[in-house]
């Protein structure tokens, strides 16, 4: 019989990295409206840049990822920036194809710049390994799990107790009466922007590191990120960080098993649609965080 340990070992590691840009969608959503399907390609970006700065230039590690980080972020902020103002009156499917459009343009971008082939990202924390019975965990499994964890807890915290966070809300529930009583639209928005572009590249480095860097399957992480979301009804931080975990779960234990591993791809489709049936059987209200 196939020990799944280390499977779902890799699983909670990578519903981590899912975590990240759900929860930072979620965010997006509330202060925007806008559902960004670029979160991948961010990460993508960061990615490439980060290991062209390190293994192919030579530079120090700390450059490396500092520019990647600050190229991913400041890639959302710009289209934040100069679009967020236009779409801000758009209807959501607009505003959703406009970053569909963002997503298309930066994986166009990579195979122009960095072409298709393989290559291989390892962060200094995959070096560190712990033994967890059979398997085997290294640092970047765990910071995967940290950080999705840490973003999620800090993510509620802002949006309960401190002023922007009661701004964001504010707009999630009425933008033109929050900008009447003096709410900072687009600093509230801009700082929304900026967090899922951080998340978003941050996502991308730790894929990256697990699972290879690939420009067109590290633009496709936006598929699980996106599902987890909507299982939270992008209103659940907590909802979502948990459905991030058993996406990644569920899409690693699959791979275990050869006569199912084919189907491991549709794992956040089929989880999303059984979720979005059972509310809808249900009618369970909207919660948030």
């Amino acid at each position: 019989m196939t020990d799944i340990t280390p499977f779902l070992v890799l699983g909670i590691a990578l519903g981590g990295i899912y975590a990240l840009p759900a929860v930072g969608t979620i965010v997006l959503y509330r202060a925007t409206g806008v559902l960004n399907f670029a979160s991948g390609a961010i990460g993508a970006v960061t990615a490439l840049m980060t290991y062209t700065l390190i293994e192919v230039w030579g530079g120090p590690d700390l450059v490396g990822y500092v520019v990647g980080l600050a190229l991913g972020t400041g890639i959302n902020i710009a289209y934040g920036f100069f679009y967020g103002r236009v779409y801000s009156q758009r209807d959501g499917l607009t505003k959703a194809l406009g970053t569909l459009g963002l997503m298309l343009i930066l994986l166009g971008l990579m195979s122009t710049i960095w072409g298709d082939d393989a290559r291989f990202l390892s962060l200094p924390t995959t070096a560190i390994t712990v033994p967890l019975g059979v398997a085997v965990v290294n640092g970047t499994q765990i910071l995967s799990v940290v950080l999705a964890a840490g973003f999620t807890l800090g993510t509620a915290i802002v949006l309960q107790r401190t002023k922007i966070g009661t701004a964001m809300r504010a707009l999630a529930d009425d933008r033109e009466t929050s900008a009447l009583l003096g709410v900072p639209v687009r600093r509230v928005e801009l700082t929304a922007w900026a967090g899922f572009g951080l998340v978003s590249s941050i996502s991308g480095l730790l894929l990256a590191s697990l699972a290879g860097l690939s420009a067109v399957g590290l633009t496709f992480l936006v598929i699980p990120a996106l599902a987890a979301a909507v299982i939270g009804r992008l209103t659940g931080l907590w909802t979502t960080f948990a459905a991030a975990i058993v996406i990644g779960v569920v899409q690693s234990s699959l791979s275990a098993f050869p006569d199912l591993a084919r189907f491991r791809t549709a794992t956040p489709f089929v989880l999303a649609i059984l979720a979005t049936l059972w509310f809808a059987r249900r009618r369970t209200p909207l919660t948030r965080v």
